[in-house]
């Protein structure tokens, strides 16, 4: 069974406390995708290792499959049926449902796997030289943001705004900067965590998420934890959204007694992300017990923040 094409995506936190929606960055724990080719008339086939792999479909409908089926079919002139003659295998690192971008990387990976078979259509080897920019503003169309697959795609910070129906983009490297990310067994999903959010805001409110997403952003550009201590507050999605999720508020204040500078929801959560020069494993021990008495199980990873993203093989 001939491997075609082997891609690695990041995993990403978005949002960064008042970034709601236009920035994220990228973090050393990876998802693996491998797209073989089988028999010509032989159903798209998926098999899944590491995390969600007893949940996840293996067939058409699994993410990766969907979004390389209904792109290749949209070609043109190269437009290709891939619903069979294709496998793909995953192996997930990063934990689905946890707001470390899972699905982020499942659209990256069909749409890349989309580029590379559309020319079987004219008996060509294929090939995965898709246009970048073009593959990323697909992939914010389709997730209706870019704070995931942005960074996932382009490593490091990466600030999202959209503008006139198109996305623009500005990736800045970082330095070395580590994380504590801690996961609760909690399932938050994204519509429910849409849903918890005003339909309208305050001037005040507004002016405030505006300066300190740009301090934020400011911040981690310079590696500046002093300074992400005092400005990592939010009023647009955090303040709604914490209270939904038992026992994140406790682990944030556990976090910061442990010695975090910073901790955020990441993305629309139930993880949270806390930033800090050191003590990482007892800030992840200090969020798990918080979550351990609200009844929950969570997990921990002291990671990397990287500036390298999506990578093909």
């Amino acid at each position: 069974m001939p491997t075609l094409l082997t891609v690695s995506i990041p995993a990403t936190s978005a949002n960064l406390g008042p970034g709601f929606d236009c920035m994220g960055i990228a973090l050393d724990l990876w998802n693996t995708f491998e797209l073989h080719s089988t028999a010509p008339d032989q159903p798209m086939q998926v098999e899944n290792f590491g995390e969600g792999a007893q949940r996840l479909p293996t067939d058409a409908s699994h993410m990766v499959a969907a979004t390389m089926i209904d792109e290749a079919r949209k070609g043109g002139k190269e437009a290709i049926d891939a619903r069979r003659g294709y496998k793909i295998v995953c192996r997930n690192a990063v934990p689905t449902g946890s707001g470390l971008g899972s699905s982020s990387t499942a659209v990256l990976a069909g749409l890349i796997f989309a580029n590379a078979v559309r020319p079987h259509a004219d008996g060509d080897a294929p090939g995965a030289s898709a246009d970048g920019e073009s593959t990323l503003a697909r992939a914010c169309a389709i997730e209706g943001h870019g704070d995931n697959v942005a960074p996932a795609m382009l490593g490091g910070l990466v600030l999202v705004a959209s503008h006139n129906t198109k996305f623009v983009t500005r990736r800045i490297a970082l330095p070395n900067i580590k994380v504590c990310v801690c996961v609760p067994d909690f399932n938050f999903l994204t519509s429910q965590a849409r849903a918890a959010l005003p339909t309208t805001y305050s001037r005040a409110d507004a002016v405030f998420n505006i300066g300190h997403a740009l301090l934020v952003a400011e911040a981690m550009r310079a590696g500046n934890l002093s300074l992400l201590a005092k400005v990592m507050e939010d009023r647009v999605h955090e303040t709604y959204r914490l209270p939904l999720i038992p026992g994140a508020e406790d682990a944030k204040r556990a976090a910061l007694d442990a010695g975090a500078a910073a901790v955020a929801l990441s993305g629309a959560g139930p993880g949270l992300i806390a930033f800090a020069d050191g003590a990482h494993e007892d800030i992840g021990q200090a969020m798990q017990r918080a979550f351990r008495e609200a009844g929950l199980t969570a997990r921990f990873w002291v990671l990397n923040v990287v500036n390298s993203g999506l990578r093909m093989g």
